[in-house]
């Protein structure tokens, strides 16, 4: 199996710019405290590194 990271967003998406809210939510984040797990790959990696701000990353083997 593939390594996957878990990201949950831990600061409100409010006031934030478009762009980050639409890089939230394509990662499947709505509000504080939704967690959700995706494939480390460069996609994810490059979304996470935009709005890293609002996140917290766990890797998982």
């Amino acid at each position: 199996m593939a390594n996957t990271i878990e990201i949950k967003l831990v600061k409100s998406l409010n006031g934030r710019l478009a762009k980050h809210k639409a890089t939230a939510e394509a990662l499947g984040l709505r509000r504080i405290g939704d967690v959700t797990v995706q494939p480390d790959n460069a996609a994810t990696r490059g979304k996470i590194a935009h709005i890293g701000y609002l996140l917290e990353v766990t890797e998982q083997a």
